[in-house]
């Protein structure tokens, strides 16, 4: 059975191709049309999908949507209709777009295809999955696991904001759910509102900035904006909140709770903006707990499956793995709405599979699960790359491996920053080795150098060490594989560094002057990293720069950060590669088996 999923019309649109059990191929959107976040019809993710299996619709069994719009449509109403007459504003000016748009959203996917000129699609065989199913989907059934419970909790799917499901082989089973208004996510974001970043995009900073703060506004959260049940269901006390009928995420009552103005984005950080990540994050990671003992309670397995895009805050994922009750966690890489896409197409594969078809078998790709390592992007020949390289006038070398490696190691050695673009694009929104950018993880001066000259981002942005597998427990309080770089972890003890009174004397941003650990560039301010661990079959070109750097240097860690700047999507071509390395202060670019060194270029 083949199958195309997509996730389209809100944010991170994107496509996934299943070949019955095999995942062949998933890309967001964005990292075509260099749009990020971008929320149309993913025409050149589906595309691509189709060209990398070799196939046109006309072989494809199904398409399936992600979600199913009509009740996104009905929650739409009902709300507006619970909140009358406030909102009529926003409603007057939502309603028409709806009307054109969404609610014809049927007619929008068939055109989409019908104009990528890849075959056509019968009326019949495009179908609707709903949006939590989508995403515990895509959990479960990539999963190493037989069976797991399975927990899903984002802003809002249809009605849904945080699903418990129970997996079965070929059967998912969603067992609970909370609805809309009330969601982990939204309260998430509407912080993330409130301390001046862009929702859907900012919580990633809202999360990096919390270790800064203390939780000094944890218990008010608790007493005026959430009742959290011991056994992890909530309700929201809407007043404080704008998002069911305006165009904010929070009201004047919001302001009046925590005693000052939303700040302005761009506007100085101050220590009560830290203090109000760090509550919101103490907050949520406490209702992540309570959901997951619940989920362990009602399942009775030993194994825990999370999706959406709650599931990408690896502190709270960090805690789970180590107060939860389960013994074993697997998150999915690409956990928001993009990942919906897969999940959708996962959920035909698997709902639809006959005796004929055979029980579902938990596939280990990489040793590990069935994600190839969310390597299932696109990848460039050599040939490509030199036409790239060429047409752009560049000065560049081409090496064997092995000349290739030991290049970017001695750069690296050097404390010089690294471009890495290798084989097929990470799926998801972390680079795991093949769309990365590298540095040394000793330099005290890496995490800033790459935040101001490279990145061009908020100084406090942590970065995350990538490590051999078998050397992690040496530097990390870490017992498992981490391949996706979804847990946070303690540094290890023998690896950290005493403070002086002065450190430990210093507050907010001020903390960044301290060296905490003999990696600095990748320990946080709170002694965490958000570990990836790279073993030698899931990615092994990145697995031997690693062990070419232990080698020379006696540390088996690199930062590994994203390879792109600030408000852009990750580099897909090679195009995209050398415009990023042109345009920042990067030293040295590997792009295949090239290199090209900054200071050789015109």
């Amino acid at each position: 059975m083949l199958v195309l999923g997509i996730s389209a019309f809100y944010h991170d649109s994107a496509a996934a191709l299943v070949r019955d059990d095999r995942i062949v191929a998933a890309a967001q959107e964005e990292r075509f049309n260099r749009i990020k976040h971008y929320e149309g019809f993913p025409s050149h993710a589906i595309a691509y999908c189709l060209d990398e299996a070799g196939v046109t619709l006309d072989d494809v069994d199904y398409v399936c949507f992600y979600e199913k719009p009509i009740l996104t449509f009905d929650r739409l109403i009902e709300t507006y209709l619970a909140f009358a007459p406030s909102g009529f504003a926003s409603f007057v000016k939502a309603i028409p777009i709806w009307v054109k748009e969404k609610l014809l959203q049927h007619k929008l996917l068939h055109t989409g295809l019908a104009e990528l000129g890849r075959g056509e699609l019968t009326a019949d065989r495009l179908i609707y999955s709903f949006h939590h199913h989508s995403h515990a989907a895509s959990a479960f059934f990539p999963s190493p696991f037989e069976r797991a419970a399975v927990l899903t909790m984002d802003g809002v799917g249809e009605w849904a904001t945080t699903a418990v499901g129970h997996g079965d082989g070929n059967a998912l089973e969603m067992l609970q759910e909370i609805r809309f208004p009330h969601s982990l996510g939204m309260l998430y974001s509407a912080f993330t509102y409130y301390l001046g970043f862009q929702v859907n995009e900012g919580e990633y900073k809202v999360m990096g900035l919390a270790p800064y703060g203390e939780p000094k506004y944890a218990q008010k959260i608790r007493d005026e904006l959430i009742d959290l049940k011991p056994d992890g269901s909530f309700r929201l006390n809407m007043a404080p909140f704008n998002y069911c009928t305006g165009l904010t995420m929070t009201n004047a009552r919001f302001d009046r709770l925590f005693e000052g103005e939303r700040r302005k984005p761009g506007a100085p950080l101050t220590q009560r903006h830290m203090d109000l990540a760090s509550s919101v994050q103490s907050v949520v990671e406490d209702a992540v707990l309570r959901l997951a003992r619940h989920a362990h309670e009602r399942t009775g397995s030993e194994n825990l499956c999370l999706a959406g895009g709650v599931a990408l805050n690896c502190v709270a994922n960090g805690r789970l793995l180590r107060e939860g009750p389960f013994e074993r966690l697997w998150i999915q890489p690409a956990a928001g709405d993009a990942g919906g896409a897969l999940g959708a197409a996962l959920a035909v594969v698997y709902g639809m599979r006959d005796e004929a078809g055979g029980p579902r078998t938990p596939r280990t790709v990489n040793g590990m699960d069935a994600m190839a390592g969310a390597l299932l992007g696109p990848a460039f020949s050599d040939q490509a790359i030199r036409d790239t390289l060429e047409a752009a006038g560049a000065t560049f070398r081409r090496l064997e491996e092995a000349e290739l490696i030991e290049e970017a190691v001695a750069a690296l050695s050097e404390k010089k920053v690294v471009g890495w673009f290798q084989g097929r694009m990470e799926f998801g929104p972390r680079a795991l080795g093949n769309r990365s950018v590298l540095g040394a993880p000793r330099s005290p001066t890496m995490q800033k150098l790459i935040n101001l000259k490279i990145k061009y981002r908020e100084s406090f942005r942590p970065f995350a060490p990538a490590i051999l597998a078998d050397k992690a427990a040496d530097y990390f309080e870490i017992d498992r594989e981490s391949p996706y770089m979804l847990l946070v972890a303690p540094v290890a003890e023998g690896r950290r560094r005493t403070l002086t009174d002065e450190e430990r004397a210093l507050a907010g941003i001020d903390k960044l002057a301290a060296v905490r650990s003999d990696i600095p560039a990748v320990t946080h301010v709170d002694y965490s990293a958000r570990v990836q661990t790279v073993d030698g079959q899931a990615n092994p070109l990145f697995h031997r720069l690693l062990e070419a750097f232990h080698a020379r240097s006696g540390c088996p860690v690199l930062v590994n950060t994203s390879f792109n700047i600030r408000d852009e999507p990750i580099v897909c071509t090679p195009s995209d590669a050398y415009n990023c390395f042109m345009g920042t202060e990067m030293d040295l670019l590997a792009i295949g088996n090239f290199v090209l060194r900054k200071e050789d270029q015109g």
